[in-house]
């Protein structure tokens, strides 16, 4: 049995003020429960967090190959709830995300919603985004891989959508602290389409979600995966950490195990939930935007560094509720498997994101 306080009520109220009031307003808006999360899962301390920013910040001189195009307090703070406040970690990934971009200047350029190529990526559904988050205050990330066409959409155009849906994202502290999850739904993914995943651009995804981007990915699920992914790992191992291996969990067709990890009321009918089906414009309307017009230009308001015109000649067309290839997903009955040398391959990781 704890401790027992002795404390009048009054008196523990304004010990529990007297914290809040040590928040900067770098934590302004966040939930209590918020908070405390982030004191003891990220080693968020409000008393050292300045400090804390500033002596990433004072690590940028060690990088002069690297134009860190922002410094800001609010910026360098993701990176530190990224790498759980190890200051010499989240400066390797501040260093990494910048590094990324100058490396590959072509996909970052033009990098905003109403780009061609990631406009029509975002409409076909690109990622998709569901509006509420999970039990534990996650957002949850959709790709259904069978709507890629890929005499539509490049794979990099895709990566680019994910990205800058990340971006806009994680400009919410909350998500920043509680993090996200991503369901992958292989079904109907074609052997054809598979062979397209070639390990240069497998590597690159890899590069700019794992390793160069401020996020923290709870797991990564994938449901009704054929064969020939599985075969996929043999070429992305040597580019996946270890410790996020253990964050993907094949599923196949059995989505019990799914529903113990995130539960059905926060799923769409396609995985077992209790949700309608998922409709793949719902992300780019939002990032699009319902009105607009050839002379208009929107501003997304989360996201201020991201300026969107709109062309508004196939809008309500390209953004209409369009129908997902439905998964063939089924609840049966067993339990969730963990990896373990000389288990079921279902449970070997494919994919990992940090």
């Amino acid at each position: 049995m704890g401790p027992v306080s002795f404390l009048p009520k009054y008196q523990k109220l304004s010990t529990w003020k007297g914290d809040l009031a040590k928040m900067t307003h770098l934590q302004a808006g966040l939930s209590p429960e918020t908070i405390e999360k982030a004191r003891l899962e990220l080693n968020e301390n409000p008393d050292v967090l300045h400090q804390d920013i500033q002596q990433v910040r004072d690590m940028v001189i060690t990088r002069p190959d690297i134009g860190f195009l922002r410094t800001d307090d609010a910026f360098i703070l993701r990176f530190l709830r990224a790498r759980k406040f190890h200051q010499a970690d989240a400066f390797r990934l501040l260093a990494q995300y910048f590094q990324y971009r100058q490396l590959n200047l072509d996909m970052f350029k033009n990098f905003k919603a109403d780009d061609p190529g990631i406009k029509r990526a975002l409409i076909d559904g690109f990622p998709g985004v569901l509006e509420n988050r999970d039990h534990y205050g996650r957002k949850i990330l959709l790709l259904f891989a069978a709507n890629w066409d890929q005499s539509r959409n490049s794979f990099t155009d895709i990566l680019r959508a994910i990205l800058l849906s990340l971006e806009v994202l994680i400009e919410d502290p909350e998500l920043q602290i509680n993090g996200f999850i991503l369901i992958i739904d292989w079904s109907n993914f074609s052997f054809k389409q598979a062979s397209k995943l070639t390990p240069s651009i497998l590597k690159l995804a890899i590069e700019g979600l794992q390793d160069s981007f401020p996020a923290r990915f709870g797991g990564v699920h994938f449901v009704n995966q054929p064969w020939y992914i599985h075969a996929l790992y043999t070429l992305i191992k040597p580019f996946l950490k270890d410790k996020t291996r253990k964050r993907i969990f094949l599923h196949g067709n059995n989505l019990n195990s799914l529903h113990q990890l995130i539960h059905p009321e926060f799923l769409p009918s396609e995985f077992g939930g209790t949700l309608p089906p998922y409709d793949m414009g719902t992300w780019a309307r939002t990032l699009l935007g319902p009105d607009y017009s050839d002379e208009n230009d929107y501003t997304h308001t989360s996201y201020n560094a991201m300026h969107v015109k709109h062309t508004s000649s196939n809008l309500e067309r390209e953004c209409s509720p369009k129908p997902m290839k439905r998964s063939q997903s089924v609840v049966e009955a067993g339990t969730l498997k963990h990896e373990d040398k000389g288990e079921n391959e279902n449970t070997q990781p494919l994919l990992a994101l940090d």
